[in-house]
Formats: structure tokens, C-alpha cells, sequence
């Protein structure tokens, strides 16, 4: 069974930092496509931040261009988002996502939802300001 298994969250001021984390068990996602999404109180889920594999390209929100870096360590299946810079827009629980198809996929169809097929439970994080 796979389970994807965020950590890292937590509450930090405005302007600091935190490195969120998605250990993946169950199976293997080196050649996977994998991705973070959040939801604020109130909102729908939205895309991050996602990955192609390991050193491959990467793709951003726009308004988190520049602060976020998402990146991957295969040999710990694990995929890793630091968040620089914070602001208190921020605010959302945090979800990685895994894709169970191997290969790449375009970058239009990285920001969709309905691109993964394995979620994790979410991490909270909160920007005070």
C-alpha cells in the first residue's frame, strides 16, 4: 500500500523559512512526477510546486516564483519543498502528490489535480504576520 507522508510544517513569522518534506512508502516514484498543492481555510486546493524527476525541470505558482524550490532525493523517495520568504498568504495545508504513471508529463498538466493519483494527508503551515 502506498502512502505518501508529509512533515515539516508548523508556524513561523513572516518573512522566515520552513522545509516541508513527503516520504513516500509502498513503492518507488524515481521517474515519477510529483508535485505540492495547498488549501487555505476557505479556498479550493491549488498547485505549488511540481517535479518531473530527480534534477529535471521544475514548475512554480507564480506568486511563489523565486521563494519556494521543490526538489526530490530518490534514493530516500522523498520530495522536499523550501519556502523562503514567507508571507501570510501562505497559510494553507500543505499536500504532495504522486503520479503512478512513469515518464514525463507536460507542464500544463502538472498544476492539475487530477494528474496524481496518491495524496498525502497534508501539513499545516501558518505565517503570522
Amino acid at each position: 500500500q502506498v502512502h505518501l507522508v508529509e512533515s515539516g510544517g508548523g508556524l513561523v513569522q513572516a518573512g522566515g523559512s520552513l522545509r516541508l518534506s513527503c516520504a513516500a512508502s509502498g513503492r518507488t516514484f524515481t521517474s515519477n512526477p510529483m508535485g505540492w498543492f495547498r488549501q487555505a481555510p476557505g479556498k479550493e486546493r491549488e498547485f505549488v510546486a511540481a517535479i518531473n524527476w530527480s534534477g529535471g525541470p521544475t514548475y512554480y505558482k507564480d506568486s511563489v516564483k523565486g521563494r519556494f524550490t521543490i526538489s526530490r532525493d530518490n534514493a530516500k523517495n522523498t520530495v522536499y519543498l523550501q519556502m523562503n520568504s514567507l508571507k501570510p498568504e501562505d497559510t494553507a495545508v500543505y499536500y504532495c502528490a504522486a503520479k503512478g504513471k512513469t515518464g514525463w508529463s507536460p507542464p500544463p498538466n502538472l498544476s492539475r489535480q487530477t494528474e496524481y493519483d496518491y495524496w498525502g494527508q497534508g501539513t499545516q503551515v501558518t505565517v503570522s504576520s
